[in-house]
């Protein structure tokens, strides 16, 4: 099978992924691409951070009952 015409993500093929990226960048510009990329980024930087914090508050309480 070759690995070019199978889908890449979602059923999407390289075609669909590149028309979508045009019209993004058609949307919002190249200046506003970057700081968008930078927020979602930081988001999801946080998100990670606060699942983490949650798992060592669970961590701690099953600790203590266990006890």
């Amino acid at each position: 099978m070759n690995s070019i015409l199978t889908p890449l993500f979602m059923g999407l093929g390289i075609r669909e992924i590149l028309v979508i990226a045009i019209l993004i960048l058609l949307l919002f510009g190249a200046k506003r691409i970057p700081e968008f990329m930078k927020g979602l980024g930081s988001g999801i930087k946080e998100f990670k951070k606060s699942m983490k914090e949650d798992d060592k508050e669970n961590d701690n309480t099953e600790d203590k009952t266990t006890k």
